[in-house]
């Protein structure tokens, strides 16, 4: 048995996205997700409007950010902390390990937004977003070499800004994950990887024959 995450995901906190928090927790488990991870860029403002960890339909909703700093952009998990913006690479990775978190490169080979490989060839990212539903398939795999180059455990994010992105791709757990202190232990152990939503095309499908949106 696993357990698929979307580690990634916009709402309208984010001023790139369109989706609303209630779409996304109304919409989640319709997609076959075990849980969906709030990401907005440069907040946590979202633990302030929905509960974190297992809802009542079974999903766990768990609360990060996406921070942007000199060196690309990076997925945080952890303590709930706001940092000041555009720090450098090492000194974001520093303060998050340091606190205990996680911190995951983003989407390293889009451009515009690259994270320089020395990154992960020194240790001071050990994580990065193999898979992620909006890039290109040449930017996923220049990504995925991160692992037998490096050492580097990949990921797995829809990086949804609206609907019918929300859970394309995930984050397969050999566990469950029920908040965000698991979510940092699981992520720690390292025992996880990136994959499609096989269950995404049929339930789009569906919707799509009944009239509905996805």
């Amino acid at each position: 048995m696993s357990f698929f995450f979307d580690l990634h995901v916009h709402s309208r906190l984010s001023a790139c996205s369109i989706l609303s928090l209630k779409d996304i927790l109304s919409e989640a488990r319709l997609l076959s997700l075990d849980g969906v991870c709030i990401t907005d860029h440069n907040t946590t403002e979202a633990r302030h409007q929905v509960r974190e960890g297992v809802q009542d339909d079974g999903l766990c909703v768990i609360i990060g950010q996406e921070y942007s700093s000199l060196d690309g952009h990076f997925l945080i998990f952890g303590p709930h902390e706001e940092f000041e913006s555009y720090l450098p690479a090492p000194e974001i990775a520093r303060r998050v390990n340091q606190a205990g978190g996680v911190i995951i490169a983003s989407h390293p080979y889009r451009a515009m937004q690259k994270v320089n490989e020395k990154l992960a060839s020194t240790g001071t990212i050990r994580y990065a977003e193999g898979l992620n539903g909006r890039n290109s398939e040449l930017e996923n795999t220049l990504a995925q070499n991160w692992q037998g180059k490096h050492g580097v455990s990949l990921t797995g994010g829809s990086d949804a800004h609206c609907l019918e992105e929300l859970g394309r791709v995930g984050t397969l757990f050999p566990d469950p994950v029920r908040n965000r202190e698991e979510l940092v232990e699981a992520l720690k152990r390292r025992n996880f990887r990136p994959a499609r939503n096989p269950r995404y095309k049929q339930v789009a499908h569906w919707l799509e024959s009944y009239g509905g949106v996805i």
